[in-house]
């Protein structure tokens, strides 16, 4: 199980959720190397898992959306695992559903999102997919809100998502 000292967390909580959630999630990275494979999934549980996916996900469509987000690799992590499912029962329902149009996309021209590209073929591919335009827009709408509701949620079960210590 994940270790985090009560302090930190502590500390965390007070310089905001983006803190708070990535103190987690740095755990999290750190328990693995800093990198997902099929060898150390299973040192993450589930809620493990899908925080960490949660962070891949705004951190790589911040700052350049899904299109990144899945060239950097982390499109398969973020869509066949049941990551949107488990964000709506942690009650981020609107990012839920963006995740889930986003996997229809996804899905639909996974081989050609996914191939290994040129600087020029890869900035190409944000106007072959402007379909991710409007879900990335949407986000930008309600990352604080969402953020916050599942920021909400680790520190209600925060037993799911570390043990912490003294």
């Amino acid at each position: 199980m994940i270790q985090i000292q009560e302090q930190a967390i502590i500390e965390a909580a007070g310089k905001g959720m983006d803190a708070f959630l990535n103190l987690f999630t740095d755990a999290y990275l750190a328990a693995l190397d800093g990198n997902v494979t099929a060898e150390n999934m299973e040192k993450l549980n589930g809620y493990q898992h899908t925080l960490l996916a949660f962070r891949f996900f705004t951190d790589e469509v911040r700052e350049g959306g899904f299109v990144q987000l899945i060239q950097n690799g982390y499109g398969g992590y973020v869509f066949d695992n049941p990551t949107a499912k488990a964000l709506k029962l942690m009650g981020a329902k609107r990012l839920s559903k963006i995740l889930y149009k986003a996997k229809e996309i996804y899905d639909g021209h996974r081989s050609e999102l996914e191939r290994d590209t040129t600087e020029e073929e890869f900035m190409a591919m944000y106007e072959q997919f402007e379909q991710f335009d409007e879900l990335e827009e949407k986000y930008m709408e309600i990352e604080e809100e969402e953020t916050s509701i599942i920021a909400s949620y680790v520190d209600e079960h925060i037993e799911d998502f570390a043990q912490v210590v003294k």
